[in-house]
């Protein structure tokens, strides 16, 4: 063989992949072959490839090859993410329409990625942008608007009176429009919703079936859902018919309870409101604006409402404020406060001078009033309640207000109804039409899709596309009369809950997906992409296979069985980011070494779970491993013939070696421990008798290990080693197991004084420890430099070293 000319041999072998269709699969069921679907979360194209791309698809890939060479018939596509924010923004500042712009990027991604070599079914290609993709997030809206799963309710949004448009949160910096600067502010307005929360204890519940995944996912998965039990109070507002219904988990404190606190996010707030409107509105959009995490906040805020409500137990009255640490994402987005039982309430209390009453007594002392004291007790200043426990007076207060119909028994979520609207052009718009007669009347399904229109004004303010007269001006289906269409658009997730069911079916006209392919293929056997999705797209992707399970369109509950969250790509200590200056180019790296090198290296470096530390020197020792390799396996034979020489002992190590790699990759997905195995056979091949078969053997074998890692320079060696053979058409290696169980691996163990070596011994991986270190110290190198020394530790690591610390 020639030089190692890795752009060649790369263009060179993809195009032979290419033409041969070589990771074409079939949908049918005539294949005898188990099936194995492999996907990773598919990316938002954002026309350029970094290091964390490269990490998740080298990851993907290498397993897809290993696959087919195990035998399988392995589905693995990929696609685009590609609604959302980027390009419409790009529409706006560059006045290019988000299609084109979204359709260059994807062009520019699908070269980066097949420069890689990635053994995508690129038949199945899918863009959400399309729409014979959005056609069916529609479908699937209507099919969940039929089951009640789909609904209308108001909601706060963050509105741009400059821009006069609502912002998604992402457009909102430092509380101010993204676009001209202006100060956000708080509407209610009705925005459509997915009820999710009617699948909140089968999420919960399914978790523990999920033994494939991550437990920081589950666990994150549990906290978002948040189950609690407790009631919920009904305070009625004086001199109102309205009430303001909050969610407790100790009814035995509400004798305590001296105000209310509602999130500046309840949708009610404007019409509860009766104070100073205009300062309520400032301080609500302040609090929204700067709206972080409850643990984060510094500083607790609040306003009073200029309205009192009822204590339901005991006909006090309770001002009721507004605050910044009370979020809609708990119960009822009110909560019934206790300052002498909650050390946030007390905090509040005391801050605005609000009353702070004991009534939960500890069973030893009594309640000094400096810090509130959360644990239960006895009740005081209670009434009738008076006396008994915590635990008996949440049973005997929960039937009280029961019986009075101010109370009821719950169970709440933190996890709340998915709120599905965007006021956005670059979305699936939501199938939905207004009628003054017919009120929300649903798009036919024959009429679908609604497409995005071309005649937008990205220029004008407000959303673009109220400005397409076209779109917005249509018929009744119901009665025929003029009506309007919705113009919010979906939530990008909706797209990226269902589309690896509509890879099985791609170009499926008459529906999303086959059901009896989908039930064949899925659920995805091994999924990967980043921890950040736990608790948005992989929960939202489970609560769609359930919706569709109970619609009877697939035959799971899981989408996913297994799961790998890779971990990031680090440099100089920090995540690789435009604004730190520690971007590494995949393009560079790939010019200058190859891609097999760059997916080598970012394969050994770490594990696929753990975070990896960039390393130039790193790179250049994958480079000349991979060198190594190409030069051993152009070692030319001195004899006419291969020269015949039993080695038993590399033998054994090499279905060892084949079995290491077998495992790391199959059971663990340990990537990094198996190039290291397969470095260590080269290693020992490199010692071998030049011309022997065996030497032979262990390159073939070597090389095909290291194809699904380096599938370029492998099916070059192999194609001159095999009498042009395609490698990616080969068995994987078989390893001998009765011959394993047997053999015993005869090798050479460094020993060392004080850390200096001093000999080398012929030993077997058999042999005890204790005979080592006598073998060892009896060696006659070793013996003359600690015989007449006293020894203070004999050190052993197996297969590797032994060292004697010796005075």
């Amino acid at each position: 063989m020639k030089k190692l000319e890795h752009n060649k041999i790369e263009k060179k072998w993809q195009k032979i992949w290419e033409e041969a269709g070589a990771f074409k699969v079939s949908n049918e069921e005539s294949s005898q072959k188990d099936k194995f679907y492999l996907l990773e979360m598919f990316p938002y194209p954002s026309g350029k490839l970094h290091m964390g791309h490269v990490r998740n698809y080298a990851i993907g890939d290498t397993l897809a090859r290993f696959m087919r060479r195990k035998g399988l018939d392995v589905l693995y596509p990929m696609g685009y993410d590609a609604m959302g924010l980027p390009a419409e923004n790009a529409a706006i500042k560059g006045n290019t329409a988000p299609a084109e712009w979204t359709k260059k990027c994807i062009d520019d991604m699908v070269k980066q990625q097949k420069r890689l070599g990635l053994s995508y079914d690129w038949n199945r290609l899918i863009n959400t942008s399309s729409p014979d993709y959005y056609r069916w997030n529609q479908w699937i809206f209507l099919k969940l608007l039929e089951r009640g799963l789909a609904y209308r309710k108001k909601a706060a949004i963050n509105w741009c009176p400059r821009c006069k448009t609502t912002l998604a949160n992402e457009q909102v910096v430092s509380g101010k429009c993204w676009r001209c600067g202006s100060k956000i502010k708080v509407k209610i307005k009705k925005q459509w919703y997915f009820k999710i929360t009617d699948y909140a204890d089968d999420l919960l519940a399914g978790l523990d079936e999920l033994e494939g995944w991550p437990d920081a996912v589950k666990i994150q998965q549990r906290n978002w859902i948040g189950r609690s039990e407790g009631a919920v109070i009904d305070f009625k507002i004086k001199s109102s018919k309205r009430t303001i219904p909050v969610f407790t988990t100790r009814p035995d404190t509400l004798c305590g309870s001296t105000f209310l606190l509602i999130a500046p996010t309840h949708p009610d707030i404007f019409d509860i409101a009766r104070g100073n409107k205009e300062k309520i509105e400032d301080f609500i959009n302040e609090a929204v604006s700067s709206s972080i995490a409850e643990k984060d906040i510094k500083e607790k805020k609040g306003i009073y409402l200029g309205v009192d409500a009822i204590n339901p137990l005991n006909g006090k009255e309770v001002p009721v404020y507004t605050a910044n640490f009370v979020f809609m994402e708990y119960g009822t987005g009110a909560i019934m406060s206790v300052p002498a039982h909650d050390q946030r309430d007390y905090e509040f209390a005391r801050k605005y001078g609000l009353d702070i009453i004991e009534v939960i007594r500890p069973e030893e002392g009594g309640y000094d009033g400096k810090k509130a004291y959360e644990g239960p007790g006895k009740l005081v200043n209670s009434g009738e309640f008076n006396g008994f426990s915590s635990k008996e007076a949440i049973k005997k207060i929960s039937r009280y207000l029961s019986s009075a119909g101010t109370g009821r028994k719950s169970v709440q979520y933190k996890l709340r109804d998915w709120l599905i609207s965007r006021q956005r052009f670059w979305g699936t718009p939501i199938p939905v039409i207004y009628c003054e007669d017919c009120g929300i009347v649903p798009v036919n399904e024959d009429d679908l899709p609604v497409k995005l229109p071309e005649d937008v004004d990205f220029s004008d303010e407000g959303n673009p596309l109220k400005t397409s007269v076209k779109f917005n001006r249509v018929t009744c289906p119901k009665c025929g009369k003029p009506a309007k269409r919705e113009t919010d658009t979906m939530d990008t997730f909706v797209d990226s809950s269902w589309y690896f069911l509509r890879y099985v079916n791609p170009k499926e006209k008459e529906k999303p997906f086959v059901p009896e392919d989908v039930n064949r293929w899925l659920p995805v056997n091994q999924y990967i992409g980043g921890i950040e999705h736990a608790v948005l797209h992989l929960l939202y992707s489970r609560f769609f296979t359930r919706a569709l399970k109970d619609m009877g369109f697939v035959n799971f509950n899981e989408p996913f069985e297994n799961l790998l969250c890779q971990g990031m790509v680090l440099k100089d200590g920090a995540k690789m980011s435009k604004s730190k200056g520690n971007i590494v180019d995949p393009g560079d790296i790939i010019k200058e070494y190859g891609a097999d090198v760059a997916r080598l290296f970012i394969l050994f470096a770490s594990p696929p779970a753990k975070d990896l530390k960039w390393s130039d020197d790193g790179v250049k020792g994958c480079y000349r491993f991979i060198n190594k390799l190409w030069k051993l396996a152009d070692e030319k034979s001195t004899a006419s013939e291969l020269i015949q020489k039993e080695d038993k002992d590399f033998e054994l190590f090499l279905n060892r070696t084949i079995k290491g790699v077998t495992e790391d990759i199959s059971e663990d997905l340990q990537f990094n421990t198996a190039i290291a195995k397969i470095m260590e056979l080269v290693n020992r091949i490199k010692k071998l008798p030049a011309g022997t078969e065996i030497k032979r053997r262990g390159v073939k074998v070597a090389v095909s290990l290291l194809s699904p890692f380096a599938p370029h320079t492998a099916g070059e060696i192999w194609e001159s080693l095999a009498k042009n053979t395609r490698l990616d058409k080969e068995s994987w290696p078989e390893y001998d197991m009765s011959l394993i169980k047997e053999g015993k691996s005869i090798f050479e163990l460094p020993v060392t004084v004080n850390g200096k070596l001093r000999a080398k011994i012929t030993v077997s991986d058999t042999e005890s420890k204790e005979n080592l270190l006598d073998k060892a110290a009896s060696n006659e190198k070793v013996e003359k430099f600690i015989k007449d020394s006293e020894i203070i530790k004999k050190i052993y690591i197996p297969g590797k070293i032994i060292n004697f610390v010796i005075k």
